[in-house]
């Protein structure tokens, strides 16, 4: 009895929290409406802040030629580009031969194949003179393995060394055939031995190599490196310092070195010429400076005086102009004097670029706005309207009867069929460019798209001015319109408030009716608990008045 009677004083209660579920859904729907807004405020953005009144678009008639980007506001027109030179880089060929000798004598009997500065270090194998095998490992001496050759050959096959040219040299009265398909060592590759047809062989080349892996002074250069004694040696290429220290840096380590500094040139070691080359790591015709500081690591890599074979730099003209010149393949569109045009050469010839306005891109901005406008629209009719099924029952929208919702969509409208101030009365309504809106309705549609794309074509910048004019252009007012509702402190922004602070007070006032009616159950459980107490002690007087009378309690 005490809960029905508790649940009676709690319907004022309910019809609170009927208002308020009624409210919870205008203030979500609201939000909605905001989000729909944002995304209409960043596709106006685009359209009146943003670039893409400026955006180009670039053709080349053949890209093998070249290449070519433009920038918004890019310079329109039709440009034969010739490409008559391709830009290189600069290199600075070191001299060849810096490696030091194999052996300082002929007497090779103490230079242990192991030991031995080849190009490549030589392995355990066998290799074939005259259809004679001849096994050898890197243990032995290069001697041995000239003795191994006679020994094979009975004699036929003699080997010997020439520290002046540093090649070996096998020698026969008849012609000597070196090798065999199923040699397993390199020996002969890394002596550069190879069948001449007669029978007298040497090495190709000098066979002593810097040894790039090894700490610098034991290196095998032929002029010895220092570093100024203290380990602290150092040079400069184009201006950068490069240190190193030949006890412990091997030409490895130097050339990373290099190759990690902003020195711009990449240095690599080429072992079959035994030189160093230093290549501009952009192109040009573009020098290199160097100097040695402390040490000399320039000299004694034959790096300072090497030859520098200059760079070649682009050259090109446009529309049968004057040669123009640039140190890359890519000309800037300062090279190319024409504003945001930038073109990449790839090879000689001539091709014809074609700059011209991004229409598809402007077009499709104007319609991503014609599109999210007739959503927000479309959300603000849905939510706003009502409706009588076939019974009669009347359905009405969320936001029926406000207002507010319907006041923002009138606005809208009102923008978007204004006039823009300072046109020409030809191109002062949206609906000159083929953009209306029926009327009937509050949504924008492209009511004529040749009209629109031969607008975008003939009449860009008044379309740009309809849209971006500062003081009556159709985006610019939307803009200002759409922060008045939903910047800082705006209106929707504000009504969301509003509505969140009535849901506070009604929560506020339930929990004061709740608490009265807390209290008033109490008070009734206090009355009947008392009124069954009273009951009880009657019940006990009367069996006691009976007993003493006498009577029976069940007469």
């Amino acid at each position: 009895m005490v809960d029905q009677l508790t649940d009676l004083e709690r319907i004022p209660q309910q019809r609170l929290l009927l208002e308020q579920s009624d409210i919870f859904d205008k203030n979500t729907t609201y939000k909605s409406l905001q989000t729909e807004l944002t995304v209409l405020q960043s596709r106006l953005e685009s359209l009146v802040e943003d670039d893409l009144f400026d955006q180009r678009q670039v053709s080349v008639s053949d890209e093998t030629v070249a290449d070519a980007e433009v920038s918004p506001g890019a310079a329109q027109g039709n440009y034969d580009i010739t490409i008559s030179k391709l830009a290189t880089s600069t290199k600075t060929i070191g001299t060849s031969d810096v490696g030091g000798q194999l052996n300082a004598t002929s007497d090779v009997s103490g230079l242990l194949l192991s030991e031995a500065p080849f190009r490549n270090a030589i392995n355990d194998g066998s290799f074939t003179v005259n259809g004679k095998r001849i096994d050898i490992t890197t243990s032995q001496s290069l001697q041995d393995v000239f003795d191994a050759i006679s020994a094979a050959t009975s004699g036929s096959v003699t080997g010997s060394y020439d520290p002046v040219t540093d090649k070996i040299q096998l020698s026969s009265g008849s012609e000597i055939i070196l090798g065999s398909s199923n040699d397993t060592t390199n020996f002969l590759q890394e002596a550069e031995l190879f069948n001449n047809g007669t029978g007298t062989i040497d090495s190709s080349n000098a066979l002593g190599k810097v040894q790039t892996d090894k700490a610098l002074v034991s290196g095998n250069f032929s002029t010895p490196i220092s570093d100024g004694g203290a380990g602290t040696g150092s040079f400069k290429i184009n201006g950068v310092s490069i240190s190193f220290d030949a006890s412990s840096d091997s030409l490895t380590n130097v050339m990373d070195r290099i190759n990690a500094s902003g020195a711009g040139v990449i240095a690599t070691y080429d072992a079959t010429n035994d030189r160093i080359q230093l290549s501009n790591t952009t192109t040009g015709d573009l020098g290199v400076s160097m100097e040695d500081l402390t040490g000399n690591f320039l000299a004694a890599t034959g790096i300072s005086a090497g030859t520098v074979q200059r760079g070649d730099n682009m050259e090109f003209s446009i529309n049968g102009g004057g040669t123009q010149v640039s140190y890359s393949n890519t000309a800037s569109e300062v090279t190319t004097g024409i504003a945001g045009l930038s073109v990449t050469g790839k090879k000689l010839g001539t091709t014809s670029v074609n700059v011209d306005s991004d229409r598809t891109a402007i077009e499709k901005g104007i319609n991503d706005f014609i599109d999210q406008f007739n959503k927000v629209q479309a959300f603000i009719e849905t939510h706003t309207s009502s409706s009588t099924d076939t019974f009669g029952k009347v359905n009405t929208g969320i936001l029926y009867g406000e207002n507010f919702a319907e006041s923002i969509a009138s606005k809208l409208r009102s923008i978007v069929v204004s006039e823009v101030s300072g046109l020409d009365a030809a191109m002062n309504h949206l609906s000159e460019i083929g953009i209306s809106s029926s009327g009937y309705d509050n949504n924008l549609s492209v009511e004529d798209s040749d009209l629109l794309s031969e607008a975008l074509t003939d009449s860009l910048s008044q379309i740009k001015t309809l849209f971006q004019d500062s003081t009556s252009g159709i985006g610019v007012q939307l803009l200002s319109y759409i922060d008045q509702q939903i910047g800082e402190d705006g209106d929707l922004i504000e009504k969301q408030d509003r509505l969140t602070e009535q849901s506070t007070d009604i929560d506020d006032q339930i929990e004061r009716m709740e608490s009265f009616v807390q209290m008033r159950r109490e008070q009734l459980i206090s009355s009947f608990v008392s009124m069954e107490q009273a009951q009880q002690q009657i019940n006990q007087q009367m069996s006691f008045l009976s007993s003493r009378l006498g009577v029976s309690t069940g007469q």
